[in-house]
C-alpha cells in the first residue's frame, strides 16, 4: 500500500505514534509519506519508501491568520497524484481530518476516490472539541472520514458523548517497540545520573498546566524527606519556569535535573525507579507506557486512558486528581520495600507487552485493508 500520514511533528504522543507507525509500516513493505510542517522529531532517516513532503504556507498579507488547512489540502492532492497515493491517514479531528476532507472532494471531482481514516488522539476532543466555535466541524470531520479510530476506550466514550458521532469508532491503542528499545536495559549506566543508593523518579510530559507539573514536585519533596532520591524532569512547555522557581523554593533544587526536550527518552527511563504522572487529562497515557516497558513502577492519577495502561497494585498505582498526598505515602513505601519495587518494575514490563507494536500495527493494516476495499 501507499499510504499518506498527517500528524504533528512535535514530541507529543500523537506525533510520537504517527511517526513510529510509519517506520512500523515501511518495514512491512508499504510505502508511506509523512506531510506535515516540518520533519517529524522521531523520522530519523528517508529512502525509498520513506518520504517527507513539507506543508508551506505563504505569507499573505491578507490574512490575519495564515491558512495552514489550505495549504495542507492542497499538498495532499498534489502528493496523492504525484505519489499514487492509496490511503489517507490522519491524526487529530482538526485540522487534519478537516482538511482531508477537503482534499478528498477536489480528488473526488478529478475522478479519484481515496479513502481517508481518522485517529482520534485526545486534546481534538477533549479540548478543542468542546469548543462551541469548533465542535461543528471536529463532528463534521470525524463522520466525514471513511473510518475512524481512537487510541482508548475512554477517548471513544468522550468522542460519543461530546458529539453527534454517526461514524464507528475503533479502539487501536498507541503502542510501543519493545525490539527496537531493548538495548537501553542491557546498556543502562545508572552511575551516570547517581553515585549511591539514591532513588531515581521521572516525569516527561510537555509541561502544560494539564500536566500538573506542580503536583510532580509536591510529590517528590515529600518523597526526598524519608527516601533518598532525585527528581528527572524531560520536557519543555509553559509550566517549566514555576516548577523550577518551586524547587527553589522548597529547597530540592540541588535534587532535581530539568533536562528540557530530548531524544534519550528511553535512557532515562532504563535507570529510573518510578515515573510519575498525575495529569488532570491523557486519553491514553504513552509516557507512561513508554515508562513501563523500560521496567518503571508508575504513579499515575486515574483519569482517561490511564487506567487502561496503568494497573492499579500491580504496575503502579492509580490515585484521584490531586490526591499529592496519597502518591506520595505510596512512593515511598514502594520505594523503600526493593523486592515489592522490583516485583512492580517486572509486572510493569510485562503488562506494556499487551501493546507491543506488532499486534497494534496489525490492526491499523486490517483497518487500511477494510477502507481500500
Amino acid at each position: 500500500m501507499k499510504i499518506a500520514i498527517v500528524c504533528y511533528p512535535t514530541f507529543g504522543g500523537s506525533g510520537v505514534v504517527a511517526t513510529e507507525l510509519g517506520l512500523a509500516l515501511v518495514d512491512r513493505g508499504h510505502e508511506v509519506h509523512f506531510i506535515t510542517y516540518r520533519q517529524p522529531v522521531r523520522l530519523e532517516f528517508l529512502n525509498s519508501s520513506l518520504h517527507f513532503h513539507e506543508v508551506n504556507v505563504p505569507d499573505y498579507p491578507l490574512f490575519h491568520y495564515q491558512p495552514y488547512e489550505l495549504a495542507l489540502s492542497s499538498k495532499l492532492v498534489d502528493t496523492v497524484k504525484t505519489y499514487g497515493i492509496e490511503l489517507l491517514h490522519v491524526h487529530y479531528a482538526i485540522p487534519h481530518a478537516y482538511a482531508g476532507y477537503m482534499a478528498k472532494q477536489i480528488l473526488k471531482d478529478q475522478g479519484i476516490e481515496i479513502p481517508m481514516v481518522t485517529t482520534l488522539h485526545g486534546t481534538d476532543v477533549t479540548l478543542v472539541g468542546k469548543h462551541p466555535f469548533y465542535k461543528p466541524a471536529v463532528t463534521f470531520s470525524i463522520n466525514h472520514s471513511d473510518w475512524v479510530t481512537s487510541v482508548s476506550e475512554s477517548l471513544r466514550e468522550d468522542t460519543l458523548a461530546l458529539f453527534d458521532v454517526k461514524k464507528e469508532v475503533h479502539v487501536i491503542p498507541n503502542f510501543v517497540d519493545f525490539s527496537k528499545h531493548q538495548h537501553h536495559s542491557e546498556n543502562c549506566h545508572r552511575d551516570m545520573i547517581t553515585t549511591g543508593d539514591e532513588k531515581i523518579i521521572t516525569h516527561i510530559s510537555n509541561f502544560r498546566k494539564v500536566k500538573r507539573i506542580g503536583d510532580v514536585i509536591e510529590v517528590f519533596y515529600r518523597i526526598q524527606q524519608k527516601v533518598a532520591a532525585k527528581l528527572i524532569m524531560v520536557g519543555e512547555g509553559p509550566e517549566r519556569v514555576k516548577a523550577m522557581q518551586k524547587c527553589k523554593e522548597l529547597g530540592i533544587i540541588d535534587k532535581v535535573t530539568f533536562v528540557g526536550k530530548s531524544n534519550q527518552v528511553y535512557e532515562i527511563l532504563c535507570y529510573s525507579d518510578l515515573f510519575i504522572l498525575p495529569s488532570e487529562s491523557e486519553s491514553f497515557g504513552l509516557a507512561a507506557l513508554e515508562a513501563m516497558m523500560m521496567r518503571v513502577a508508575v504513579i499515575s492519577t486515574n483519569v482517561g486512558g490511564l487506567p487502561e495502561v496503568n494497573i492499579d497494585g500491580e504496575s503502579g498505582y492509580l490515585f484521584d486528581i490531586g490526591d499529592v498526598s496519597g502518591m506520595a505515602d505510596k512512593s515511598i513505601e514502594l520505594l523503600s520495600n526493593e523486592k515489592r519495587l522490583k516485583q512492580f518494575k517486572e509486572q510493569a514490563y510485562h503488562l506494556a507487552k499487551r501493546y507491543d507494536i506488532d499486534a497494534v500495527v496489525a490492526q491499523y493494516i486490517d483497518i487500511y485493508q477494510k477502507a481500500l476495499a
